[in-house]
């Protein structure tokens, strides 16, 4: 089981950056790195369903297009963590953003809930004047 912990959200204006990190562990011996995992970001907002951001199986990416253009998912596979860079934030990107994990050698990249086997506790990012 991957045990995921997100950090780095909070209150920021509209246009401004952000961004989240998802520092990943409890992995299996002999395998500790979050290469073999399909990652990506959600977020969720009050009284919406959650949604997926972005996602990167190792060997490609993608984005929502709310978002395309503006976020970047990234991991640093030696540092076993997953990044989300967020740039020229909106209102309307305001929720609670969740670190995900897809199976271990999926090839899915996980854009939606149901392909997501292990999840963070997320971190609340605010956009707001």
């Amino acid at each position: 089981q991957l045990q995921l912990v997100e950090s780095g959200g909070g209150l920021v204006q509209p246009g401004g950056s952000l961004r989240l990190s998802c520092a990943a562990s409890g992995f299996t011996l002999g395998y500790s790195t979050i290469g073999w995992f399909p990652l990506g970001w959600f977020r969720q907002a009050p009284g919406k369903e959650r949604e997926g951001v972005a996602c990167d199986t190792g060997r490609s990416t993608n984005y929502a297009d709310s978002v395309k253009g503006r976020f970047t998912i990234s991991r640093d596979n030696a540092k076993n963590t997953l990044y989300l860079q967020m740039n020229s934030l909106k209102p309307e990107d305001t929720g609670v953003y969740y670190c995900a994990a897809a199976p271990a050698f999926s090839t899915i990249c996980p854009m939606t809930p149901s392909s997501v086997s292990s999840w963070g506790q997320g971190t609340q990012v605010t956009v707001s004047s």
